[in-house]
C-alpha cells in the first residue's frame, strides 16, 4: 500500500534527519516536506546527522509549496492532533484505526500522515481535509512529543498493521546434544558430586532422576555438555587434592 509522511512547516532540521531515518528502519521512504522553514533543509549538516544513515530517504524526500501538490496518489488522509477539533474528523489512536482501516473491504490505495510544526501543530484547515485525527495516547498532563519521535511511533504501529517485521534472532540455534552424550556427562557428574560430598551414595534418594529431568528440559548442545564435563573434571581434581 503506497504510504507517505507529510511534515508542515517543519522548523527544526535535526527533526527531518529524524524523521527520515525513523523512515527507514519501518522499511518506508515516501517523505514530502510543505513549506519547510529552510529550503535547503535536505543538504544542513544537522539533517545529514540526525539521519543517521537513511541517506536514500533524504535522496527521495520532494518539498513542496502546497499540501495539495503533497497528496498525488494519496486516498486516505491521517492527521496527527493531540487536542480535537470543532468539526474535525474523528479523533482515535493511531492502533485503533489502524485496525479499522485494514478491515475494511477495500482498504485504501494511498495513506498518508500529516504532521504539523513544531511550534503550532497542524493548521486546523490542514486537519479539517483529513479522513481522521490519530492522537498518540501518553500520560495525562504531559502530551507533547518530539516531531521524529510523533512519526517513529506512528510509522511503527503503521508497520505492525502492515505485518510487521520478524525479528531475528542474533544467534543461531545450536542442536541439541544426543541422548549418550547428556547420559555420559550425567555420570560424570555424578562421580564428582560423590567425590565433594554431596551425594551420598548410599543413599542418592532422587537427586540423579531429577538432574536426568532437569536436563531434558534443558536440551544443552554438544558444547554444553563439554563444559559441563569441564565443570565435573575440575571437582574431581579439586577433591582428589584435598584428600592427599
Amino acid at each position: 500500500m503506497k504510504t507517505r509522511f507529510i511534515l508542515i512547516e517543519t522548523s527544526h532540521a535535526g527533526n527531518v534527519g529524524g524523521a527520515a531515518r525513523a523512515l527507514k528502519v519501518m522499511g518506508f521512504d515516501d517523505l514530502v516536506l510543505v513549506r519547510p522553514r529552510w529550503p535547503n533543509v535536505l543538504r544542513k549538516e544537522e539533517t545529514i546527522q540526525r539521519a543517521s544513515g537513511a541517506n536514500d530517504v533524504l535522496a527521495n524526500t520532494r518539498v513542496v509549496d502546497t499540501l495539495d501538490e503533497a497528496l498525488d496518489g494519496i486516498t486516505h488522509l491521517c492527521a496527527t492532533a493531540m487536542t480535537p477539533r470543532d468539526f474535525g474528523p474523528p479523533t482515535r489512536a493511531p492502533r485503533e484505526h489502524f485496525a479499522v482501516l485494514m478491515a475494511e473491504p477495500e482498504p485504501p490505495a494511498g495513506v498518508a500522515f500529516l504532521f504539523g510544526s513544531e511550534r503550532f501543530g497542524m493548521a486546523n484547515e490542514d486537519v479539517y481535509r483529513c479522513h481522521v485525527a490519530l492522537s498518540i495516547p501518553t500520560a495525562p498532563g504531559y502530551g507533547s512529543l518530539n516531531l521524529a519521535a510523533a512519526v517513529q511511533l506512528v510509522a511503527y504501529d503503521w508497520r505492525q498493521a502492515l505485518g510487521g517485521f520478524a525479528v531475528a534472532s542474533p544467534v543461531a540455534a545450536r542442536p541439541a546434544a544426543d541422548a549418550a552424550a547428556v547420559a555420559g556427562m550425567l555420570e560424570h557428574l555424578q562421580q564428582a558430586l560423590v567425590a565433594v560430598d554431596f551425594l551420598d551414595p548410599a543413599a542418592p534418594k532422587k537427586l540423579m532422576p531429577r538432574l536426568h529431568q532437569l536436563f531434558n528440559r534443558a536440551q544443552p548442545s554438544e558444547e554444553e555438555v563439554h563444559i559441563l564435563r569441564g565443570v565435573a573434571r575440575a571437582m574431581l581434581q579439586t577433591a582428589a587434592r584435598a584428600k592427599r
